[in-house]
């Protein structure tokens, strides 16, 4: 997703948040006393996803029309990891590992869990409190990641407001040297007046991710 399972979003993303969303207090989990930022249970959460999905189709790879107001962008970034496969393979895919490493995820929802040989479905929703102004703003976005052991490679398809969706496909090649490296392929896809917007701020989180992971995995944290 999400952003990411992009599961993850920027400082930046904030603005165009405040396109389409309304700011609101962080709220404490009573079940695990971490601030969750909505009051929705759930069960409620699963809906908006199942909305999300039927409504935007958010894991079609169509290009938009040239017509449509729509634009996309892909772009791809890479990263050597100091730590052998498959290890690198199961702690970075996990969304569970992002959580304190994108500074502003504060839950991983997954809906439903199933397995399509040869890949590992999971339907997930992550929740985001992002500070703007004095305000907390927060972002869900919704995801489906496609885990493919048998490949060493995971797809997420993803959509959060305003009506961005977010195509990745990440790959995990094992390297003479004992290193792993992980390489990003995100495809963007929003309203055209905020493409570029999207794509830079979308594949500059995904950096600081990867980054922050390279340096868990590499220190045994993870």
């Amino acid at each position: 997703m999400r952003k990411i399972l992009r599961v993850a979003a920027a400082p930046m993303f904030a603005a165009a948040f405040l396109l389409a969303t309304l700011s609101a207090p962080a709220n404490a989990d009573t079940t695990t006393g971490t601030t969750t930022g909505t009051t929705e249970s759930d069960a409620e959460i699963a809906q908006e996803w199942q909305t999300a999905w039927d409504t935007y189709k958010f894991s079609d790879t169509t290009p938009p029309a040239p017509d449509s107001g729509r634009s996309r962008v892909t772009n791809s970034i890479s990263v050597d990891i100091d730590a052998p496969m498959p290890g690198t393979f199961y702690k970075y895919s996990d969304f569970n590992n992002h959580m304190g490493r994108n500074p502003f995820l504060k839950r991983v929802i997954t809906h439903k869990q199933w397995t399509e040989p040869p890949a590992l479905y999971r339907n997930l929703t992550a929740i985001e409190e992002i500070p703007y102004e004095g305000m907390i703003v927060v972002s869900k976005t919704h995801a489906q990641q496609r885990l493919h052991a048998d490949g060493f490679y995971y797809e997420t398809d993803s959509w959060s407001e305003p009506n961005v969706v977010t195509h990745q496909k990440i790959t995990f090649t094992p390297m003479s040297n004992g290193k792993t490296r992980v390489t990003e392929n995100l495809t963007f896809e929003a309203d055209t007046a905020l493409i570029d917007f999207v794509a830079a701020n979308g594949t500059a989180s995904h950096q600081q991710l990867q980054a922050a992971l390279k340096q868990a995995i590499e220190s045994g944290e993870l």
